[in-house]
């Protein structure tokens, strides 16, 4: 009965206008009216026939009907009367379901004949109240942290209502709670929405579950009312929600994005770690379902991606609101509002003409030279017909704007071949439209080399060892400089530097192959005599001017084994035996003879050791394996042989060893008088001739001389000395006898007192033994005596006698 009473109201306040004109016999009129949806079928809306000014006898004759346009036919008129009525009721949601605007027409067409005219009747359908509020889930879900902090937000399900305008959804409310309050929200297109406001902080252990009815509210007379519960789920702590980096994002997208394309990456951190840091992507309940199917949302890296083809003329703007939540046991949320603004395309891309371009350019062109002229333009208006022109950042180049849309290349940074031999420019023209568009031309510029690199060896001091005893033209190093240059810069020369060594030229001793820097020996090298040259080479390249660098070579010659041990003492003519005697009555640990041999070699070859390589009894003597030493080990024996044969070897510590060996034959004699055991030694130093050589000589011309001066000496005691009988050996007493009757009778003694020195040389330790002067003329048994000492020597049958000479 409302209902009815609601729709005679409209009936009254129909309000009709009329536009009327006469051309040619027709008429044309349009006719507006306003009527509320759902009136019953056969309700009057307006007498059309007077609306009209037509005379209602005549309708049926001139049969006059109606025909919807575009729609379903609801409405006809009575001939009878020519009312215009409600043939099927009208459902505005039906009859105009999208809410872009609050306004829904229904065209219908009056037609009547003899004459044929045509009416225009536009029906305005006004919404009435007729749908409640619903919500599209009716039970709500809410995971809440009892951490969350007062005031915090959470989007709730929005109500829909068909109806429009202040019959649509109106305000919200919810049940009495202590915790929570609802805050209401209008959209642009005037829709509202419900967001739950924590106002007091949850204690799980004092409430797990919350239950919450929402109710929505429509503004209509009387008012709709629609519900849903909302069940809050008290979680334990996670304390920390994902954020946004803001809270609202504006993003512009070009009509006709191809579907797929990235319109934003949405990001929000969490500071918690684990799976409550892992944040995953969602619309919130009241985006609207048309954003939805616009645009998808990659809930694991927030990616908003194109879905279906964006229509500028259809929507200019989508609102959404993102919700980010961690993967945390007790999920935790945040939220941000974007808002994707659709623009129109920018279909023209810039163009970029090479007017000039130099290449190739030389490598020292100065800093601010141009090297290419370009134009860029872009058909388009606006920032859309904006250009940039830019180079990679990573280039010694820079561009200059010389005029509008006009820019040169110019050298910014010094050149270098050697570095980077040509660069492949691109030039990349982009306009400021959005998303921009842009274009790109690539030139390659190449660089001229320049003699500006000095050749480099890989060292800057050689040390070459070469082997003594090498051949002639023998290859001793290869001695190679590199330089970066190109072709005629690039070709090296290589020489020595000359320099003369004891009026000798380096290129005397050597060679070196100008091409490629192979060094030869053009003589054979003696370490003996040379051991080390120092010279330098230079590495010249081709260019204008050449450029040069040396390096400073040292040869350094290694000794080879090449030089045996020579035996100087005790001195023996070759292949001769070396006879000595020794008196019988030695004692133990007496020397007998020293061997010295020298080798010229370098020190590691030179050292000398000396064994014995036969010797007659083992037992009774010893040979010190360092300074050749021979003495006894032991008192001669009765038993033991009157001549003994030692054969002594001197090997060098060459690799393989060289050698020299000497044989010694001793024959022991009886000695007449005790010789003086308590001679004191005293060492005296001298100096050894550093060249071996020269050493060698002057000790084989004293060992000569001295065994001159032996011979003549022996001659003159010969003379002085009776012949002994042949038919017996002579005894002790005889030898005693025999030594007396010379000191008597020899030419040497004199009444003035002289000082004489016996010497016996150890060469091998640098030293001189001086033992104790004696007055002229006195004799001494010995147990061994040198040749070179410079002394006579007499035999007897028990010992050897030694006269003291004066000192000239």
């Amino acid at each position: 009965m409302a209902n009815h009473i609601y729709l005679l109201s409209w009936r009254r306040c129909v309000s009709v206008f009329l536009f009327l004109s006469a051309m040619m016999n027709t008429a044309s009129a349009v006719t507006h009216y306003s009527v509320p949806e759902e009136m019953e079928e056969g309700s009057v809306v307006a007498n059309l026939a007077a609306d009209l000014g037509l005379d209602i006898k005549t309708l049926k004759e001139r049969k006059m009907r109606i025909d919807v346009v575009a729609n379903k036919k609801f409405l006809n008129i009575n001939k009878e009367t020519g009312e215009l009525f409600i043939l099927e009721s009208i459902d505005r949601e039906f009859l105009c379901p999208l809410k872009t605007t609050t306004y829904c027409f229904l065209k219908v067409d009056a037609t009547i004949e003899n004459p044929v005219r045509m009416f225009n009747i536009e029906v305005e359908i006004m919404d009435i109240n007729d749908n409640a509020p619903h919500f599209r889930r009716g039970t709500m879900h809410l995971d809440i942290s009892e951490s969350s902090s007062v005031g915090e937000r959470f989007s709730l399900n929005n109500a829909v209502d068909p109806d429009v305008g202040t019959n649509s959804v109106n305000n919200y409310h919810l049940s009495s709670s202590e915790h929570f309050v609802l805050e209401i929200q209008t959209g642009r297109d005037g829709s509202k929405f419900a967001d739950l406001i924590l106002k007091r902080a949850l204690d799980r252990e004092e409430q797990a579950v919350h239950n919450l009815i929402l109710t929505a509210v429509d503004g209509g007379v009387p008012a709709r009312t629609g519900t849903a519960s909302i069940i809050v789920r008290v979680l334990d702590v996670n304390d920390n929600a994902p954020s946004f980096d803001e809270d609202k994002y504006v993003v512009i997208v070009m009509e006709n994005s191809p579907t797929g394309s990235l319109v934003i990456k949405m990001n929000a951190t969490d500071l918690d770690e684990g799976s409550n840091s892992d944040i995953i992507y969602s619309y919130s309940l009241y985006t609207s379902e048309r954003a939805q199917q616009m645009f998808t949302l990659n809930p694991q890296n927030g990616e908003i991606r194109v879905k279906e083809m964006i229509n500028y003329e259809d929507l200019k703007f989508y609102e959404l609101e993102v919700i980010a939540s961690d993967k945390g046991t007790n999920s935790l949320s945040g939220q941000c509002k974007l808002t994707i603004q659709v623009t129109d395309m920018n279909d023209n891309h810039p163009e970029i003409s090479i007017k000039s371009f130099r290449s190739p350019i030389k490598e020292t062109e100065p800093t601010d030279t141009v090297i290419a002229v370009v134009s860029v333009s872009d058909k388009d208006s606006g920032d859309n017909g904006v250009v940039d022109l830019h180079i990679p950042d990573n280039m010694p180049f820079k561009l200059r704007e010389s005029s509008d849309n006009y820019y040169e290349l110019v050298v910014s940074e010094p050149l270098d071949r050697e570095k980077v031999p040509e660069y492949d420019i691109t030039f990349t023209v982009t306009d400021r439209g959005s998303p921009p568009l842009s274009d790109n031309e690539t030139m390659t510029l190449e660089l001229l080399d320049v003699n500006d690199n000095v050749p480099q060896f890989p060292q800057s001091f050689y040390t070459i060892r070469v082997l003594e005893n090498n051949a002639p033209g023998a290859l001793l190093s290869s001695l190679t400089a590199f330089d970066p240059d190109l072709h005629e810069n690039q070709y090296l020369v290589y020489f020595i530097i000359e320099k003369e060594i004891a009026n000798t030229s380096m290129s005397m001793l050597f060679s070196i192959n100008p091409e490629n820097g192979n060094l030869y020996a053009l003589k054979t090298f003696d370490y003996e005599i040379e051991k080390e040259f120092l010279f330098h080479i230079e590495a010249r390249d081709s260019g204008s001017p050449p450029l040069s660098s040396n390096v400073t070579v040292h040869i350094v010659i290694v000794d080879q084994n090449d030089n045996a041990p020579v035996i100087v003492s005790p001195w023996r003519a070759h292949g001769s035996v070396v006879e000595e005697k020794i008196p019988r009555s030695t004692d133990k640990g007496s020397l007998v003879a020293k061997v010295i041999a020298l080798d010229t070699d370098s020190v590691h070859n030179s050292r000398i050791t000396y064994l014995f390589l036969q010797v007659t009894d083992a037992t009774l003597f010893s040979l010190d394996q360092y300074n050749g030493e021979i003495r006894t080990m032991r008192m001669f024996s009765y038993r033991d042989p009157r001549h003994q044969r030692l054969v002594v070897v001197a090997k060098d510590n060459g690799q393989p060893a060289l050698s020299a060996t000497v044989t010694i034959k001793l024959s022991t004699v009886e000695t007449a008088v005790k010789a003086y055991s308590d001679m004191t030694e005293v060492p005296l130093e001298y100096d050894i001739f550093s060249d071996l050589n020269l050493y060698l000589v002057i000790g084989l011309g004293s060992v000569s001389f001295l065994l001159l001066i032996t011979i003549l000496v022996t001659i003159v005691l010969k003379c002085q000395t009776p012949n002994p009988s042949k038919a017996a050996p002579p005894s002790r007493n005889s030898v005693i006898s025999e030594r007396n009757s010379t000191i008597a009778d020899s030419t040497l003694v004199s009444n003035d007192a002289y000082w004489y020195s016996l010497f016996l040389a150890e060469t091998r330790k640098g030293k001189m033994v001086v033992r104790q002067p004696a007055p002229k003329g006195s004799r001494y048994i010995v147990s061994s005596l040198p040749r070179s000492t410079g002394v006579s020597e007499t035999s007897g049958s028990a010992a050897s006698t030694l006269q003291v000479l004066p000192k000239q």
